[in-house]
């Protein structure tokens, strides 16, 4: 367990640890994971210290971020990418995190894990089941589109097939232009947290401007928490119209109300991989990132 972007709290990363030992896990913490300077887990080269030396360990099966945050963005173009590609393993985390799963799977083809081990107490029974799941089964993972999620308006028609990539939308577009990979074939995925109404529309706007959204076969649509007007905000639009703006011009099929990201219960998925989207059934379905 390490910490690239934020101070996580010790009670988090000591439930964490007791989840995992619970189902037969060696767990080590990073050496800095508790670091703290500003809102970053300490400096920018003892965060990417704890990473390189979880990438060089071959016996160390998977890397998880104990929190998202801020920070991440910092280190990620000096990841030990040659010892990622002499000891592939598994990175597990979202929102913050994202980034890092972009700049492996980048610069090694690298699968990964958008979710955290969250035990049911903590997040809801889907949570949890979802990341044993994908995280100890060959499985894969199936998410139907929930009606209840606000992000299900989006949802248009369509089946396309496409590596699954992205995550936090505000991390795709910070990587744009030096770590986001290229999303010609891809299937992207996108969700939010605490974005105001023209910052979800200026990033969009500028992915589809710079080109970095040519190509794309579809969009998977997750959870949009906190996102809506800010008090200088004028008009009657909400995230969703926002969305529904930017992103039907791409004219690609479009799913959304998937229980992905930073809402209630989210679903762990994995991300690299092959995957379905279909608009029409209401289903993402993801190859495994396990063998």
């Amino acid at each position: 367990m390490v910490s690239p972007a934020s101070t996580p709290t010790r009670a988090g990363v000591e439930g964490t640890t007791r989840f995992l030992e619970g189902l037969g896990l060696r767990v080590t913490v990073g050496k800095h994971a508790f670091d703290e300077l500003g809102y970053l887990a300490g400096t920018d080269e003892h965060r990417l210290a704890d990473v390189n030396e979880a990438l060089r360990d071959p016996d160390i099966k998977a890397i998880i971020a104990t929190t998202g945050g801020k920070g991440a963005y910092r280190i990620a173009d000096r990841l030990d990418f040659a010892a990622a590609r002499r000891h592939p393993k598994l990175l597990i985390g979202f929102s913050e995190i994202t980034i890092l799963h972009l700049a492996l799977w980048k610069e090694c083809g690298l699968t990964g894990i958008h979710g955290a081990p969250f035990e049911e107490s903590w997040a809801g029974a889907e949570s949890a089941h979802s990341f044993l799941d994908v995280a100890f089964t060959t499985n894969g993972a199936t998410v139907h589109r929930s009606p209840r999620e606000p992000s299900s308006a989006l949802t248009t028609a369509g089946r396309v097939s496409g590596v699954l990539l992205g995550g936090n939308q505000d991390m795709v577009a910070t990587a744009a232009g030096w770590m986001l990979p290229s999303l010609n074939g891809a299937i992207l995925l996108l969700e939010a947290v605490r974005m105001r109404l023209g910052h979800i529309d200026r990033q969009l706007t500028m992915l589809h401007n710079s080109g970095r959204l040519e190509g794309i076969r579809g969009i998977a649509v997750g959870q949009y928490t906190d996102c809506g007007p800010g008090p200088g905000d004028q008009g009657d639009w909400t995230a969703i119209d926002v969305l529904q703006d930017r992103l039907s011009r791409l004219g690609v099929p479009i799913l959304g109300g998937l229980p992905i990201g930073h809402g209630n219960d989210p679903i762990a998925i994995p991300l690299g991989t092959l995957a379905t989207l279909d608009a029409d059934a209401g289903t993402l379905q993801v190859s495994p990132a396990v063998c």
